[in-house]
């Protein structure tokens, strides 16, 4: 997980999974030669792979790629090197992918959740959320722009930090670790995450007793959740 830098506007300095805002590159056919799992029907979840994988290298350094004969990709200096370009849009992240001769590993990633800010906000997200295997031989470092801190941490020691005070994790990001630490291993995760029906997440706000309230689907896999909007956010 990384932490957001304390001058974002959305979530500062909150505790996050690597992501970010899908880009028009991110859609081009041209990365049809530069994936694994590349599927003619994939349409907007494929493109949004796309982009997960490039947020989480701009944000945390880790590139889920695979070399041509399809080994896992060890990271290399000149990746490291463009991962500030790519990040500011100065560079374009599938010519640096085709420069490595790499290909985007889009068959190990599994949809997790997907989440759309209730109706009644002022600013509104619709996020999907994906799971992978790390590459093990890669080092996840934050960019220091975007985000101040990165690390590896245990789901459910995430949730006891966030309640103690130690560290702050809005509430979508809470109810995925929540999911998460019902699982033992990362590869159990990735298996529920294939074997649940996806069911998007737009959380209803409802009144009880004059206070705001935060509710979530029932069979979205979170469980019956109903939660105080002052508490949530």
């Amino acid at each position: 997980m990384v932490k957001r830098h304390h001058q974002i506007d959305f979530a500062s300095g909150a505790l996050v999974f690597p992501g970010g805002k899908a880009e028009a590159g991110d859609s081009d056919p041209a990365w049809e030669a530069l994936v694994t799992g590349w599927s003619p029907d994939g349409g907007v979840e494929q493109a949004l792979k796309i982009s997960a994988i490039r947020e989480a290298f701009e944000e945390s350094g880790v590139l889920l790629a695979r070399t041509p004969d399809g080994a896992p990709w060890c990271a290399e200096p000149r990746a490291a090197e463009a991962r500030e370009a790519v990040a500011k849009g100065e560079r374009s992240f599938l010519e640096l992918v085709r420069e490595l001769d790499l290909r985007l590993d889009l068959g190990a990633m599994a949809v997790y959740a997907r989440w759309i800010t209730p109706v009644n906000m002022p600013r509104r997200f619709d996020t999907w959320f994906f799971i992978a295997t790390a590459p093990q031989d890669q080092l996840a470092a934050c960019d220091g722009w975007e985000t101040v801190d990165a690390e590896w941490i245990e789901p459910a020691e995430a949730l006891r930090m966030a309640q103690v005070g130690v560290r702050k994790i809005i509430f979508p990001t809470r109810m995925n670790l929540q999911m998460l630490a019902e699982s033992r291993s990362a590869d159990g995760a990735i298996a529920a995450s294939r074997a649940r029906t996806l069911v998007v997440v737009e959380p209803k706000v409802v009144q009880r007793a004059g206070e705001p309230y935060l509710v979530l689907p029932p069979d979205a896999g979170y469980g019956l959740v109903e939660e105080a909007f002052s508490a949530a956010m």
